[in-house]
């Protein structure tokens, strides 16, 4: 693997730790200073919106663009907005950041989380320069490497904001972040990228700037199975949002607040492991397979992880869970990688993006009130502790247990189909007949 990839994996990890820390230093301090669950959830909420919503023309600045200067684009806006919200918590009027319906506080949190999302054009550059840098046959493994960068960045991330807002809270977090993006800029000024931009053939008019998303839609539909892909993505994030709605409520229920944190950060380090060994072995000759069935033993996990309560059986599921995230995302890039041509590959990472990150929150706001009215009731003394609660359990914690069972039961019932589809087929002929530098076929001219 050639130096740039290397520089810009270590800028890549700069920026990460460095947005992730105030996402999840924001999240702390609201909840300080209000004391108000409603306004966490609210920030995770805007955090997935705006995440969504961008995706679609995140992905057309990549590929309208020279990606090194989109990154380098990107550390100038967070470092504007983190500006911005320093000089907020500065001339903060006496008391304003502790109502939790306040319009000072909601301003702060919007352009703060405005900070944190422009770092998603790097999210989405990434992969394109894997195309650009690395060769198809190794490929997999550079996406191994990121995958690994993301699990040091999120393990970091939950040690070091902790710390920042128990020192110095937002006017900490701000001044560091503001310093990183700065460093992280200066070093991405000086890496060389040879991105062979394609030169504009004699007569066709070049391509308009703009969100073009029917454009996108067909050149995914124009690859079999390609479309089944990216939903079934989406709907593996759908069914994870029930992760994030309820694994800490569940695990809080086993295990004293200290415990579980320090369980998961401890846990976080199979993002890493997983990279290592993706680093070193590759996805196999057919990354969509690998894909799924990476998906089948997950959700079957899921299906036996809180089937009893015990924090250890919690915690093995969680790890193993962990450590195959990162062959999914993988095995999703370096697909999409080879079918995808590269100057339309920033679009299609931002569409799958959009639509994928939508899931999650979707299902996060349902399940919380689903779980609450319905299945707690249902284990604590309804019919589901009448049928099952001998041997299952009952209580809230059970019932919590219940939404995992299920959901692993239709993980493993959806990816059983996806395996045995046509999609699944028609995506994966698609993948072996591609040449091996298909993705880099449009930018072979030098610029």
């Amino acid at each position: 693997m050639r130096n740039p990839f290397h520089q810009i994996l270590g800028n890549n990890l700069v920026a990460n730790i460095t947005n992730f820390t105030v996402w999840f230093a924001l999240t702390f301090w609201v909840f300080l200073e209000t004391r108000s669950v409603f306004a966490t959830g609210m920030v995770a909420g805007v955090y997935l919106v705006l995440t969504a919503g961008f995706g679609f023309w995140f992905g057309s600045i990549v590929d309208h663009n020279p990606k090194k200067l989109a990154m380098m684009g990107s550390s100038v806006v967070s470092a504007g907005f983190y500006t911005l919200t320093l000089a907020m918590v500065l001339l903060e009027p006496e008391g304003a950041f502790k109502n939790p319906y306040g319009a000072y506080l909601w301003a702060f949190v919007f352009l703060v989380m405005l900070g944190v999302i422009a770092g998603n054009i790097r999210s989405i550059a990434l992969p394109t320069l894997v195309t650009v840098l690395i060769p198809e046959d190794r490929r997999d493994k550079a996406n191994g490497l990121v995958g690994m960068v993301s699990g040091i960045g999120f393990l970091t991330t939950s040690v070091i904001s902790g710390f920042l807002v128990a020192w110095g809270g937002m006017l900490a977090t701000l001044v560091l972040a503001l310093c990183l993006t700065l460093v992280a800029f200066a070093h991405l000024h000086f890496v060389q990228i040879d991105e062979r931009r394609a030169v504009p053939e004699p007569g066709v008019p070049p391509e308009p700037k703009r969100v073009d998303i029917k454009g996108t839609i067909a050149v995914i539909a124009a690859v079999p199975g390609l479309f089944a892909l990216i939903f079934f993505a989406t709907f593996n994030n759908f069914l994870g949002g029930i992760f994030m709605a309820l694994l800490d409520a569940y695990g809080l229920s086993l295990v004293s607040v200290q415990i579980w944190g320090l369980t998961f950060g401890v846990l976080s380090t199979a993002f890493i492991l997983s990279g290592i060994i993706i680093a070193k072995t590759g996805l196999g000759r057919n990354p969509l397979r690998t894909l799924l069935l990476v998906n089948l033993i997950t959700w079957s996990v899921c299906c036996v992880f809180t089937i009893q309560p015990s924090f250890w059986l919690l915690a093995g599921g969680c790890f193993i869970w962990m450590l195959l995230g990162p062959y999914a995302e993988a095995a999703e890039h370096t697909t999409l990688q080879k079918v995808v041509p590269l100057e339309r590959q920033g679009r299609v990472f931002g569409f799958a993006q959009s639509i994928e990150q939508a899931a999650s929150p979707l299902t996060a706001f349902l399940i919380g009130p689903l779980t609450q009215f319905i299945v707690i009731p249902f284990m604590t003394d309804g019919a589901g502790a009448d049928a099952i609660g001998g041997w299952f359990g009952t209580g809230p914690d059970r019932g919590i247990a219940l939404v995992f069972t299920v959901a692993g039961f239709v993980g493993v019932g959806v990816t059983i189909l996806a395996l045995n589809s046509r999609h699944y087929r028609e995506l994966s002929a698609a993948y072996a007949r591609a040449p091996a530098d298909a993705g880099e076929a449009a930018a072979e001219s030098p610029a």
